[in-house]
């Protein structure tokens, strides 16, 4: 329920919108966009065409400016960055947290950069360059080196003291981390017990010292995995000397899984995550055509297998109508297969120690599926042709593809995992190929051997 009221209040903006913009009406969009957060301005942004875009884009507060940028994708930043002069773009940038502004740095001119650089003072500047030193898909690029520490030998109302003069903390801050001499990692305290207990309490008596670091080379995809394990807001990030570098807080966190899904949705289409909803044409037409050539062939490759029984299909014309049934049926068993097992890749599920077991319920799911919907097709053929031997024949192939399709589902995953190759990307056109292929096959070839020789 509150996805579907999210999305019609999204589809009115819309339409308010455009509405507003066709009418030449700004003062109402730009009432409406500076309601919004960031976030949702993003996603405004992102749903309309670039001309109206740029219109919005100018309209929005430019105190919000560099956190809009954040929240939306690669092309679209590109072109509203493209469309800001250098004074506009730094002033946008020049606040925002150290992780967010070494997101943002790499699709800023050089002369921004320059700029930026040059407003920061000596620590912040030092933070940056460090952060900009890690992989970018780390823990270490995510990380923010703003982090509050304290010492384990201390006691509450010295923290609170310092908490005071200190006048702020970081977005997100659920716990103070507790620190050796050498700043390495100990534990965390929480803020709630700062308040809950006498303030003569010393740090050590209420430090937790379960919650594990997270080592700065750490996969952005393993940070993700750990938060949604443990249910943290925020973590701290160490070196190999368990010195605390920063601490990585849930916002980013969200934005790692968003990208995921994202990833995973659009790879499954053969599109390209950096293409958006208005790219422009021959961009577009660029990202997908590769892909679409790739299915053509895949195509011609099943075509060539129905091309060897042109006989058979000449001597019986039922089949044609009915060995596109075959081919779709196990193309839809195998992609429910591989939807599974691209999961299961993606969270850590699948190893070679439950790979057998995994074969093995697929292809009974398979065999039960294939002999109740085999029955069901081949009674339909036979009250449709009237023909014994072709409703025994697609029973067969029906069974017979189901099965191939559950293999092909566990195991065309792993395989290009073990090569390397992302399965979200490669593994629905290789599955289908199988599918189509091995349909068409046994559909043809059982009627070949059974109905023009038996």
């Amino acid at each position: 329920m509150a996805d579907a009221a999210r999305h019609e209040r999204t589809a009115h903006q819309l339409r308010m919108l455009s509405e507003s913009l066709d009418s030449g009406r700004y003062g109402p969009v730009r009432r409406l966009v500076n309601t919004l957060s960031p976030a949702e301005i993003g996603n405004l942004l992102e749903s309309l065409p670039s001309a109206k875009r740029d219109v919005v884009w100018g309209l929005v507060d430019p105190e919000d400016d560099g956190e809009v940028l954040l929240h939306v994708d690669d092309e679209v930043r590109e072109g509203l960055i493209a469309a800001m002069d250098p004074d506009e773009l730094v002033a946008a940038v020049e606040d925002l947290d150290i992780d967010d502004l070494a997101e943002l740095l790499d699709d800023l001119p050089d002369t921004v950069i320059d700029e930026v650089l040059k407003s920061m003072d000596r620590e912040n500047r030092e933070r940056l360059e460090q952060v900009l030193s890690y992989p970018e898909d780390s823990a270490g690029r995510l990380m923010n080196p703003d982090v509050v520490t304290v010492r384990a030998d201390v006691t509450i109302d010295v923290v609170l003291r310092f908490l005071r003069l200190r006048g702020e903390l970081p977005d997100n801050t659920d716990h103070l981390y507790v620190v050796s001499r050498r700043h390495q990692y100990l534990g965390r305290v929480a803020l709630s017990q700062l308040v809950t207990h006498d303030a003569g309490t010393p740090i050590n008596t209420l430090m937790d010292d379960s919650q594990p670091a997270i080592t700065v080379e750490t996969l952005s995809d393993e940070v993700a995995r750990q938060f949604s394990d443990h249910d943290w807001i925020s973590a701290p990030v160490v070196d190999e000397n368990n010195v605390l570098l920063g601490r990585i807080t849930i916002d980013d966190v969200v934005d790692i899984i968003r990208e995921q899904a994202d990833y995973q949705v659009l790879s499954a289409a053969g599109v390209s995550e950096d293409e958006s909803l208005f790219s422009p044409v021959l961009r577009a037409f660029r990202g997908r055509f590769t892909w679409l050539s790739i299915n053509l062939a895949t195509a011609f490759l099943a075509a060539s297998v129905v091309g060897r029984f042109e006989a058979t299909l000449a001597e019986i014309v039922a089949l044609a109508v009915l060995m596109p049934i075959v081919a779709g049926m196990g193309g839809n068993a195998g992609t429910q297969v591989l939807a599974l097992m691209v999961r299961g890749l993606a969270l850590g599920q699948v190893s070679a120690a439950n790979v057998g077991t995994l074969v093995w319920k697929e292809v009974r799911i398979a065999l039960m599926n294939g002999v109740l919907l085999g029955l069901v097709v081949g009674v339909v053929t036979l009250v449709w042709f009237q023909n014994p031997g072709i409703s025994a024949v697609i029973f067969a192939a029906m069974v017979l593809n189901l099965s191939c399709a559950a293999l092909a589902g566990v195991l065309v995953p792993i395989t290009l995992r073990r090569f390397n190759i992302d399965p979200a990307v490669a593994g629905g056109v290789i599955l289908t190929t199988v599918t189509d292929v091995m349909g068409f096959f046994a559909f043809l070839g059982l009627a070949t051997l059974f109905l023009l020789r038996g």
